[in-house]
C-alpha cells in the first residue's frame, strides 16, 4: 500500500486546475474556470472549476469530484492508479508500507515487465516504420486492408522483423534478462538458443486503463497452414487475458460519452471502427466474455452491444457467457453483421455512416434472440422445448437486483408469449432458479429463506425508490451547511484564542451528535474532525476531499458545492460591497448551530406533549406542563437570535 506520507506529499502539490485541464479547455471566469464537460455532449460551457474549492461540477450532467475523482471518472482509474499518476506528474517518489518478501519479488517482476513491454513496442514499431522489411511487408500489408498511418501510430502497431533472434539479441544487448523476456511471451528458448516469438508478424500492443503496455497480440502475414493465425503474450504478472480488453485505454472516454460500449472480436475490427471515428468499441479477443471484462465495461456504461459475424460461429461467440452479463445488470443487445462480413470489412464497404445506422437499426435483444434461436434449433421436438422453457427462465432468473425487477417481469411476459405458455408458470420458474441460486450461494435452505420473510426482513437495497428517499431527514441540508461551515472555517477564531471547531464542539458534545444530526455519514465526518483535531492533525476541507474513504471523499465533495458563488456579474448591479461568506462565516456558524439546536428542543417538545397525553397522575402532568413552558421559553429565545442574522 502507498504509505500517507507519500499521500500526503500528492495532496500538497495538487492543483486541480492544472490536473483538469490536462484533459479540458478552461477559461477563467471570475473565481473559477468554465469548460465544456468532458462526460456529455454539450456546445454551451457548464462544466466548472473552482481552485478554491478544489473541486469540479458539471451543472449540465450533475457530475462533481475533487482532482483525484476527476481521474477516477474521466480515466477510469481505481484510486490506487490515480495517486501513482498524481506521483508521477509531480515527481513524487512513493513509499509503500513493509510488504513480504514474495510481494516484492511479484512487484519487481511486474514493473520489469512493463519496462520490458515498453522496450518491445518501441523496437517494434520502428521496425514497422522505418525498417526496410517492414514498410515494404507489413506496413503496405496494413495499407492495403485500409488502414491509414495515424490510426497505425494511434494505437502503436509494430512489426516483429522475420528474423530468428534480431528482437531477442537487440533486448539481451540492452540488458533485460533472459528469464524476464521468456515470461513477457517476446522470447522463446530451445536447445538453449533464444529466438524470437513474434517472428514475421504484425504486432498488437495491449495497453491497461492507463496506457501501459501489457502484452501482445501477434498477427501472422503469410500464409502458414502450420502457425496459428494470432499468438498472444502468456499470462504472468501484469498480463491476465480475462481481464482485459483490447481497445479499452482508447475507447474509455468514447463509451463514457455515447453510454454505449461496443463489443466486437478482433483487433482489426477496433482500429477499423476507429479509423472510422466509431470509438466507443472493445474487443473481447475472441473468447467468452468473462465476469472481470464485464465488469471493466460496467466501469464505464451499463449499455452493451455485441457486433459479431452473422455465421452459425458468431451467433455462438455472441451468445456465450451472456448470462454473467445480466447478472452485472448490463443492457445487452446483439447485431450480426450480414454477408458474411465482419466489423472491419463491414465497416469498409459501408462507410462509417451506413454502419451506424446499420447497428442502431438492427439491435436484438439478447434473451429474446436467444430464445429465438433456441426455438428454431427444438423445432417440433417437445422434450427439446421443455429444455427451452428451462433455459430462458434460468436466464431471466440472473436478473434479480432490486432495480430490474420491472425489466424482469417484462422479460417473463414477452417470453410466455413466444413460448405460448402460461406467464404465471414461467414466473414461478424464474422463482425457482432464483431461490436455488441463492440456497447454494448462501448456504441457506428454501425453508430458512421462508422464515426470512414471515420475520419480516427486508434490506434496504430491497425498497422501492420513494421509501428510500423518505428515509433521508428533510432537513439535511441544514445538517450539510454546518458540517461545511466547520470544514470551512472550523480553524478560524471564534474569539481571541477560541477557535471555531473548539467552540462547535464546546456547544455540541460528541456523544450528542448522533441526537442531534440524523444523517450518520455527516456525523462519521464531524467524528473523524474531532479526532484528527485532538491529535493536532489540521482537519481542513482538502484532507476530507482526498480522503482514502471515498464514501465520505464523496459526501463532502457535494457538500463543498458551488451553491454560494457569488456573481462576477453583481458588481456591475449593486453599488458598494458585496459580503462574502469568509467575512459573515461567525454568523454562518452561529446560525447553524443554533438550528440544530432548536429542531432538538422542538422534538423534545413533541416528545414532552406524548408523554403528557400518556400521564395519569396529577404530579406527573404538573411536572409535564413545567417542563413544556421551559422548553417553550427556549425555543423563544433560540428563534428571536436566529431571526437576527441571515440563516442560509
Amino acid at each position: 500500500m502507498i504509505t500517507q506520507n507519500t499521500i500526503q506529499q500528492i495532496l500538497s502539490r495538487i492543483d486541480i486546475v492544472e490536473i483538469v485541464g490536462s484533459f479540458v479547455k478552461l477559461k477563467k471566469r471570475g473565481t473559477n474556470y468554465l469548460g465544456l464537460c468532458p462526460f456529455h455532449n454539450e456546445k454551451t460551457p457548464s462544466f466548472t472549476v473552482s481552485p478554491a474549492k478544489e473541486i469540479y461540477k458539471c451543472f449540465g450532467c450533475g457530475r462533481s469530484g475533487n482532482s483525484i475523482g476527476f481521474l477516477m471518472e474521466h480515466e477510469k482509474y481505481s484510486y490506487v492508479e490515480a495517486l501513482r499518476w498524481l506521483a508521477a506528474k509531480y515527481n513524487v517518489e512513493i513509499e509503500e508500507t513493509e510488504t513480504s518478501p514474495e510481494v516484492k519479488q511479484q512487484q519487481l517482476v511486474a514493473d520489469s515487465l512493463y519496462i520490458i513491454n515498453q522496450y518491445a513496442q518501441k523496437y517494434f514499431t520502428d521496425a514497422l516504420m522505418n525498417s526496410e522489411e517492414g514498410r515494404s511487408i507489413a506496413l503496405s500489408y496494413l495499407k492495403e486492408r485500409g488502414f491509414r498511418e495515424e490510426v497505425i501510430k494511434k494505437f502503436q502497431l509494430g512489426y516483429n522483423p522475420d528474423t530468428r533472434d534480431g528482437f531477442t539479441k537487440a533486448a539481451l544487448a540492452a540488458q533485460y534478462k533472459l528469464d524476464l523476456l521468456q515470461k513477457s511471451g517476446l522470447v522463446n528458448v530451445r536447445d538453449d538458443n533464444a529466438y524470437d516469438n513474434y517472428r514475421g508478424r504484425i504486432i498488437f500492443p495491449i495497453h491497461n486503463q492507463s496506457g501501459k503496455v501489457l502484452g501482445f497480440g501477434a498477427r501472422i502475414i503469410k500464409n502458414n497452414d502450420k502457425a496459428p493465425k494470432y499468438i498472444n503474450t502468456p499470462e504472468n504478472e501484469i498480463y491476465v487475458k480475462s481481464k482485459l480488453l483490447y481497445g479499452a485505454y482508447f475507447a474509455r472516454q468514447a463509451i463514457d460519452k455515447a453510454d454505449e460500449c461496443l463489443l466486437v472480436e478482433g483487433y482489426t475490427d477496433v482500429v477499423s471502427l476507429h479509423q472510422a471515428g466509431i470509438e466507443n468499441v472493445v474487443a473481447s479477443g475472441g473468447t467468452s466474455l468473462t465476469p472481470d471484462q464485464l465488469r471493466l465495461i460496467k466501469k464505464y456504461t451499463n449499455n452493451l452491444t455485441i457486433i459479431y459475424d452473422g455465421d452459425s460461429a458468431g451467433i455462438k461467440a455472441a451468445l456465450r457467457g451472456l448470462d454473467l452479463a445480466l447478472e452485472e445488470s448490463l443492457n445487452v443487445k446483439l447485431v450480426l453483421i450480414p454477408d458474411k462480413e465482419d466489423p472491419d470489412s463491414y465497416v469498409n464497404k459501408v462507410g462509417a455512416a451506413a454502419f451506424t445506422r446499420f447497428v442502431a437499426e438492427n439491435k436484438k435483444d439478447f434473451i429474446l434472440f436467444q430464445l429465438g434461436i433456441a426455438l428454431q434449433d427444438a423445432g417440433n421436438d417437445s422434450n427439446r422445448k421443455a429444455q427451452v422453457v428451462n433455459q430462458v427462465a434460468e436466464t431471466i432468473s440472473k436478473i434479480n437486483k432490486a432495480e430490474d425487477f420491472t425489466r424482469q417481469q417484462d422479460y417473463i411476459k414477452q417470453c410466455s408469449e413466444l413460448l405460448k405458455i402460461e406467464e404465471s408458470g414461467l414466473h414461478a420458474l424464474v422463482n425457482k432458479f432464483i431461490r436455488e441460486k441463492v440456497s447454494r450461494e448462501e448456504g441457506r435452505s428454501f425453508r430458512e429463506q421462508q422464515e426470512n420473510e414471515k420475520a419480516g426482513t427486508e434490506p434496504m437495497d430491497n425498497l422501492p425508490g420513494d421509501e428510500v428517499t423518505a428515509l433521508f431527514n428533510r432537513d439535511e441540508m441544514h445538517e450539510q451547511a454546518m458540517v461545511r461551515s466547520l470544514l470551512e472555517f472550523g480553524l478560524k477564531e471564534w474569539k481571541p484564542g477560541i477557535t471555531i471547531a473548539e467552540h462547535v464542539f464546546g456547544e455540541i458534545e460528541e456523544n450528542q451528535l448522533d441526537e442531534l444530526i440524523d444523517n450518520k455519514e455527516l456525523v462519521r465526518i464531524l467524528k473523524t474532525y474531532k479526532a484528527w483535531y485532538d491529535a493536532g492533525i489540521e482537519p481542513t476541507a482538502k484532507n476530507f476531499l482526498y480522503h482514502e474513504d471515498l464514501a465520505m471523499s464523496s459526501l463532502v465533495v457535494r457538500i463543498m458545492d458551488f451553491n454560494y458563488e457569488i456573481s462576477p456579474n453583481w458588481s456591475e448591479h449593486f453599488e458598494g460591497h458585496i459580503p462574502t461568506r469568509d467575512e459573515l462565516y461567525l454568523e454562518e456558524v452561529f446560525s447553524t448551530l443554533n438550528y440544530l439546536k432548536l429542531r432538538k428542543i422542538k422534538r423534545l417538545i413533541d416528545e414532552n406533549q406524548r408523554d403528557l397525553e400518556r400521564s395519569t397522575t396529577p404530579e406527573d402532568q404538573m411536572v409535564l406542563v413545567q417542563t413544556h413552558h421551559h422548553l417553550k421559553r427556549l425555543e423563544i429565545e433560540l428563534t428571536k437570535k436566529l431571526g437576527t442574522v441571515i440563516f442560509r
